[in-house]
Formats: structure tokens, sequence, C-alpha cells
């Protein structure tokens, strides 16, 4: 099952700063609920899993990540990402995003994504992997935008050293684990408000 996603979100802050959040991959992965880098490979090749909780179990994905594209003059990331689960369900994401200019001295993230999943998790339909993609997403723009508005903080502070960046990068900013469970869950109880909402 294939799902195509395309999404623009908001940044606290500018290009440089954002750009040194979407160039560092592991300062990315960590952006991304569950995620995380396990081993760089080379410059362009790294390892890493995912964690997704469904109630009180976990499902792990552990996979590869490859950077396709890393342009700093157009401040565009192209990378591809595979994985696969114990159960024999895998995923596939050929990823692009892009920063632009907005007002304020803020910044705009741009995506496109490709994501095939095949598996048990493909079972929950097309509408249900976009409604979830979309959740997952909604927290990483969150936590990518924190992350370069404090950057960008302590780069004024300290002048733009390269010990604000050090700082910044030290600091506990990630994503909080996804719960697949509580997540539909949460879509049943919108589903029948709208429902209700609708009669009224």
């Amino acid at each position: 099952m294939e799902v195509v996603l395309d999404k623009k979100y908001p940044v606290a802050a500018g290009l440089d700063a954002g750009w040194a959040v979407l160039s560092n991959m592991h300062e990315l992965a960590t952006c991304m609920p569950g995620a995380q880098i396990t081993e760089e490979i080379d410059a362009t090749h790294y390892k890493g899993s995912v964690r997704v909780k469904v109630g009180p179990a976990v499902a792990a994905f552990a996979g590869t990540i490859e950077i396709l594209i890393l342009d700093p003059v157009a401040r565009t990331l192209k990378m591809m990402g595979k994985g696969a689960d114990k159960g024999g369900s895998s995923a596939s994401m050929e990823l692009t995003a892009k920063l632009v200019a907005a007002e304020n001295g803020h910044s705009t993230l741009e995506g496109h994504a490709e994501v095939i999943v095949n598996g048990k998790f493909a079972q929950f339909g097309g509408r249900m992997m976009t409604s979830v993609s979309d959740m997952i997403l909604m927290q990483f723009a969150e936590v990518f935008s924190q992350k370069a508005q404090a950057l960008q903080g302590a780069a004024t502070s300290a002048e733009g050293t390269g010990a604000a960046s050090a700082a910044v990068f030290a600091a506990p900013i990630v994503a909080k684990e996804f719960n697949a469970l509580a997540f539909i869950w949460a879509l049943i109880r919108k589903f029948f408000a709208d429902l209700f909402g609708r009669k009224n």
C-alpha cells in the first residue's frame, strides 16, 4: 500500500537555523517520534530504528537511510529510508524536504513523501495510514521548529559561535514515542463527535 503526502509546516526560525537541523541527520532523527540513528556508516548512509507503541506492545523497525541529495544552496534534503520489523512488516519512504523563506524572519518546511507499507500495517488501509502519518509528521514538525528556534536563539546570544550550536544540539529536545493505540482511540472519539455534531 502506498501513501503520498505533501505538507507545509511553519518553522519559528530562519533558514540558517532550520538548515542546521535539516542537514544534521542525528538531530533530524530525534524530531521523528520513536526514531534514532544507531550507526553512521558514512556521510550518506546510516542505520536507524523506529519504535511505535500500540497499547502495551511495542513494534520496532530497524532499517537504513540513504541521503540522495543534501543541497545547502537550495536548502533541500532528499533521502530514502527502508525498514522492517520481526513480524514481517516492512516500510520504505522517499522524502524530499525543503526550507523556504517566510515572513517575520521565519521559514517554512515543505515536504513530499512517498511511503510504501507492506504486512500487517497495510491492513489499516489508506485513510488510516494517512491519518497516522499526518499525526506523526505534525509531531516531527513541532520538534523541528523547537530545535531550530532554540538554535537561532542561542546563536544570537553567542553572536553565532559554533559553541552555541553544539550546546543546543546537546539539549534534550526530542519527539515523544508515538502511541498508535492512543491515536486510534482519539480518531474514534473524533468520528463520533463529528457524527453527533452533524445531527444537531
